[in-house]
């Protein structure tokens, strides 16, 4: 059996690659890198990345992540978010992931998943709280999950793998074929005051935001450190996934501020608001994603 070509077929159908192991390619090295993985766990020692392999090695990451963080991020030169318990870039200096010490973690309200996942699309939600640490309490304390959130400084938080299924769209279709961010926003304008106090600054206020053919209260609208922040998220995530940077549009090619029947019916694939999937939804109405998109670099 060719072993390198055994190895670049199993990581093509799971989802790993050779820094797993410490390797930079396909080849001997490698295999002798996984033969002393599988000899130190009482492994067939074949060499090969076959299912049992692949679940101790992936077990593993996901139990000790903190110890395979690459070099630039222990050196805090490079920030990343963790998908399929593997580190990618991302273009922005405050990142907060789930096992560090300033980090917020979810333990239940999600489903895990052992193989990679392949979401299609990505959904923004305003999280109507005053903080992202109070909209992690919220989503704990309700069962539900999200898969990062944006602080009011602009802080990306990483609550829980990528490739996990959040419960956060609503539906199980919706669910297992997206990722979420919950921005944070407590929406009515009363609470301008206490963002004043806090010292984040008064608030963008939006007025006649339309969606789903009315025009919304006015509201409070997000920080403009926010949506820079929003901006280097989507575009990780388009890096991570191949996620394509397309909004839904409507017959102007404007953001459409109503349902859109491809996102309810499954099968776009890009960058949402919430109220894109069902009318039951206003959230983040006023947020303009193809011109969010259109500015990515």
């Amino acid at each position: 059996m060719d072993k390198v070509f055994y190895n670049e077929g199993s990581a093509a159908k799971l989802g790993w690659t050779p820094d797993w192991f410490g390797c930079d390619d396909f080849d001997e090295d490698l295999i002798n890198a996984i033969i002393k993985f599988q000899k130190e766990h009482n492994l067939t020692a074949d060499g090969l990345m076959g299912p049992s392999t692949y679940r101790r090695v992936y077990n593993d990451r996901v139990a000790n992540l903190e110890d395979y963080q690459p070099k630039s991020m222990k050196q805090n030169r490079e920030s990343f978010i963790v998908y399929n318990s593997d580190y990618l870039p991302i273009e922005w200096p405050n990142v907060r992931l789930f096992f560090e010490g300033d980090g917020y973690k979810l333990t239940k309200g999600f489903r895990k998943m052992t193989q990679k996942r392949d979401p299609k699309f990505f959904v923004c939600h305003w999280d109507v709280c005053l903080s992202s640490e109070t909209c992690f309490k919220v989503l704990k304390k309700r069962g539900i999950s999200v898969h990062f959130a944006i602080d009011n400084d602009g802080t990306i938080y990483q609550f829980m793998d990528m490739n996990d299924v959040a419960y956060h769209a609503g539906s199980r279709k919706w669910n297992n074929a997206s990722v979420g961010v919950e921005i944070a926003n407590a929406f009515y304008p009363k609470y301008q005051d206490w963002y004043k106090r806090k010292g984040f600054g008064e608030r963008p206020v939006v007025r006649d935001a339309m969606v789903h053919g009315k025009s919304l209260e006015t509201h409070l609208g997000f920080y403009p450190i926010q949506l820079q922040a929003l901006q280097a998220l989507m575009k990780a995530v388009h890096m991570a996934t191949g996620m394509p940077l397309k909004a839904p549009l409507d017959r102007k090619g404007n953001t459409s501020t109503k349902v859109s029947k491809p996102v309810a019916d499954g099968r776009f694939e890009g960058f949402v608001s919430h109220y894109h999937l069902t009318n039951r939804k206003i959230d983040c109405a006023g947020l303009d994603i193809k011109k969010l998109l259109e500015d990515i670099k």
